[in-house]
């Protein structure tokens, strides 16, 4: 360029242009041309100037040192006249300038410059004039701030509250997890249960990222308009939150609240990072607007249009899964409270430590920070903080519940010891149960004359039926056709060394119930049509085939399988178990806070106080049992746990019908197979009391009728259920099979009134039927039976008891007005006084 076209130039693009032509000369004849490389620095912060520099193409920017006022920084363009004021006042550069791009300079030096000023005076008027701009750019960019700030204000997230704390797994994998998520600007959800400070995890993600200075604002969803005004702006009015926020951080917050209407316009603004400002009615749609911001998402529900757009999700575990954490949490937030009030610190004693880690905490974080807190204010000045002051810790699952085991140390020592069961297994049920087996076979048929059947039907079922609200399945724990069942599993792995087959577990949890109702209903069929009750051999029959069916799986499972899934008498006793006054449970909290081996579940070596055992027979787990039906109280646990975490229970009989309760339908349906059966065992009293004139000598009439009166539990139950559906407009019933379980006491209390008779008439006669089964005289022996007015009088407080228990549980389980479940307390009444017209006599 010649001087004339510089001048020109000057004066079009500069601060330079009110200068006079000669000055302007005397300016266009010292200027020298240079080439910036981009990424060089132009000028460098705190020195003083080298040259006057005038931009003659290209891009450059201040980088200034002033950390605290971002308004300094600012970027110029061709024509920026740069240290100017600096030359002209002596000052030091305030600001790194660094080239964008290429960049075409003109430079004067500085002493040349100098040389021109005093030549020239007007040129000090251009330095008013650049002052005076330099002035609105920074006016301009504090109001800008001001305004930013406090459109941002109300949603500002000044820091991160804390850290992860913990050194479980889970905690590890989390502080993973964010360091990664911090290291990207990809959007992120943060999935999880209330109380888990989701917010701190996306405080901790923003302020660990290269963008921490940019600011950081919480948006709950709940709160948005459906319009998305405050997101988006107004095309060409007020701005959004977005176009304030620049390259910061948007938390949106419980994003499962978000409107409906909004959810396209978010996953748009997730998947592409764009946004259309919000148009009034009538106008065409906004042109789409770029957006810099870093989405974080915290939703405690799974969104699946969302889960799709962001680029990673971090699942934030529940403290019930982080046990082991929970003593450093509380030891963190005790030093949190106590620092902020200046109060000395207390010390947690190991019990009420164990309390706390044996409670779920449904609240997470937030529910144990609370907690924590109010346990110091109750202790005021004591220093420890005990297992009482945490009151709210007892979790319903606790409440009413007494550990025998703590109450009664001999009842631990025994059931520790090698008496149970494995003595009375090994040393007595082994050897007596084939004696009888074989009296059942060679011996007199009838019940008068033989003692083994009379054991069987007189005395076994009786006492079998009594014990269940006791102890539950405590018989399957020295069950013959087990204990043959675990003798054959030896005997074949010793003969055959093999790996036994693993449990099909889905397969037996869908079919396993429906095989054993259908074994339950032939036997059902078979005691009725071929008189089991009174024809020894072939009860000895029916013992010999649930063996056989204990031996066989035993041989190709591992474990107990037949137990848990086939055995029909298995199924009725862990049926018949959830109504049980005692439980055998471990404390959630230090299994999973101490314990690394399961061996109470998996079995192993002798460790510390726990016995060397081969793991729970069943496959259960103590600390997940939600009832009793899988626990047969062998004890396993209580004997391999190292920690003392195994319970046995005294608490409310069946509370887990109410509280923890899964329904089953197999389950319901052998609950009304068995109370059918109390209808099929008094078949001749139900006939004549009916009326009919059916012959049960023909084989086919009775079975008819005897399929027919197995269904007569359930068809009035389904009656009584379909009335309550009928005439309950204003409340919605649970469902059928829930509410079935609401019979199990009368179930209970009907067989056992049927089985009281022979308990009481005929039981007491063991002792002359003993002696008749060897052909030996018995007149000379005594006698001890009930008076038929007793047995009577104990019928009815059964049926009586079992009517009261049933109308309860059914409140209890429906937790609707009496009202509204009349017709199925009708139902029970009248079963009830159906099966005393039968049974008492």
């Amino acid at each position: 360029m010649t001087s004339q076209e510089i001048v020109i130039w000057l004066q079009e693009h500069t601060t330079l242009g009110i200068l006079s032509s000669a000055a302007l000369n005397a300016i266009a004849q010292v200027l020298e041309e240079r080439t910036l490389p981009q990424g060089s620095n132009l000028v460098s912060a705190g020195i003083p100037p080298e040259a006057l520099y005038i931009l003659k193409d290209g891009q450059i920017e201040s980088d200034t040192s002033n950390k605290s006022n971002f308004a300094l920084a600012c970027g110029f363009l061709p024509g920026a006249v740069i240290n100017l004021k600096e030359l002209l006042l002596d000052e030091l550069t305030p600001s790194t300038i660094i080239a964008l791009t290429e960049c075409q300079i003109w430079v004067i030096p500085a002493s040349e410059f100098r040389t021109l000023a005093s030549q020239y005076p007007e040129i000090t008027q251009a330095l008013s004039r650049s002052l005076a701009q330099e002035l609105a750019q920074v006016t301009s960019a504090l109001t800008y701030e001001q305004e930013r700030s406090v459109a941002l204000r109300p949603y500002l997230v000044t820091k991160a509250q804390r850290g992860i704390v913990g050194t479980s797994r889970y905690a590890v994998r989390l502080r993973e997890q964010i360091r990664e998520a911090a290291a990207d600007r990809k959007s992120v959800e943060i999935f999880g249960e209330p109380g888990l400070e989701k917010d701190n995890i996306a405080a901790l993600i923003h302020y660990g990222s290269p963008k921490r200075r940019e600011p950081i604002i919480k948006i709950n969803c709940g709160i948005l308009q459906t319009s998305g005004i405050d997101l988006f702006g107004r095309a060409g009015g007020k701005p959004g939150l977005l176009e304030w926020l620049g390259e910061g951080t948007l938390v949106l917050n419980n994003i499962q609240e978000l409107p409906p209407e909004l959810l396209p316009a978010m996953v748009q603004l997730i998947k592409t990072g764009t946004y259309n400002p919000v148009t009034r009615t009538g106008e065409p749609t906004a042109a789409p607007r770029s957006s810099q911001a870093r989405i974080l998402i915290i939703s405690e529900k799974t969104q699946s249009k969302i889960e799709r757009c962001v680029g990673r999700v971090i699942k934030v575990p529940p403290v019930r899964v982080r046990k082991t954490d929970i003593k450093a949490q509380v030891e963190y937030y005790i030093s949190l409270y106590v620092r902020s009030r200046g109060l000395p610190k207390p010390h947690v004693t190991p019990e009420a430590l164990r309390r706390l880690q044996s409670y779920d905490f449904p609240g997470n974080l937030k529910e144990l920070k609370n907690l924590v807190e109010r346990a110091i204010v109750q202790a005021g000045v004591r220093q420890e903080l005990t297992e009482e002051i945490f009151w709210s810790a007892q979790t319903k699952k606790k409440e009413f519940r007494v550990n025998l085991l703590n109450s009664y140390p001999g009842l631990r020592k025994f059931l520790r010891s090698d008496w149970w069961p494995d003595r009375i297994n090994y040393g007595f049920t082994v050897v007596v149960f084939p004696i009888l087996i074989a009296v059942l076979f060679v011996g007199p048929q009838t019940r008068d004359r033989n003692f083994a059947l009379n054991l069987f039907w007189a005395w076994w079922w009786p006492f079998f039926l009594l014990i269940f609200p006791f102890l539950g399945r405590v018989w399957c724990s020295v069950c013959p056709f087990m204990i043959y069942g675990e003798i054959t599993q030896k005997l074949s792995l010793w003969l055959f060394p093999r790996q036994l087959k693993r449990w099909p577990r889905e397969k037996a949890e869908k079919w396993g119930g429906w095989f054993l109702f259908g074994l339950f209903t032939l036997i059902f069929l078979w005691e009725e049509l071929w008189h089991l009750e009174n024809t020894a051999y072939l009860s000895a029959c029916l013992l010999l085939l649930i063996t056989a069916g204990a031996m066989i799986f035993s041989a190709i499972f591992e474990r107990r399988f037949w137990c848990r899934y086939l055995c029909p008498i298995g199924g009725m006793n862990g049926l018949f178990a959830k109504l049980s006054m005692t439980e055998l449970r471990a404390q959630q909290g230090i299994c999973s806070a101490t314990c690394t081996t399961y061996q109470c579940y998996k079995g192993g070596p002798q460790k510390g106080e726990g016995m060397e055992t081969n793991g729970c027979p069943l496959y259960s787990h103590p600390a997940q049992l939600e009832d009793n039906r899988d626990c047969v109280l062998c004890m396993t646990c209580l004997k391999a746990c190292p920690h003392r975490s195994v319970e046995f229970n005294l608490r409310p009989p069946g509370i887990e019908l109410w509280t923890t309760h899964v329904p089953r339908k197999y389950e319901v349906a052998l609950l009304f197979l068995l109370w059918g059966g109390v209808y099929l065992h008094r078949l001749p009293q139900l006939q004549s009391y009916l009326g009919l004139q059916l012959d049960l000598n023909d084989f086919w009439q009775h079975l008819g009728l005897s399929l027919l009166v197995l269904l007569i539990p359930a068809a009035v139950a389904w009656v009584g259920y379909g009335l309550i559906k009928l005439f309950n407009f204003q409340r919605k019933p649970k469902s059928f099979t829930e509410l079935a379980y609401s019979y199990l006491p009368l179930v209970l209390g009907g067989n056992l009134a049927h089985y009281l008779h022979l308990g009481l008439a005929e039981g007491g006669r063991i002792l002359p039927v003993t002696l008749a089964t060897f052909g030996l005289n018995s007149e000379h022996l005594p006698v001890l039976i009930a008076h038929p007015a007793v047995i009577s009088f104990l019928q009815d407080a059964t049926l009586i008891f079992s009517v009261l228990l049933t109308i309860v549980l059914t409140q209890k389980i429906a937790r609707q007005p009496l009202r509204s479940l009349f017709w199925q307390h009708l139902a029970t009444i009248g079963l009830a006084a159906s099966m005393r017209v039968l049974i008492v006599f």
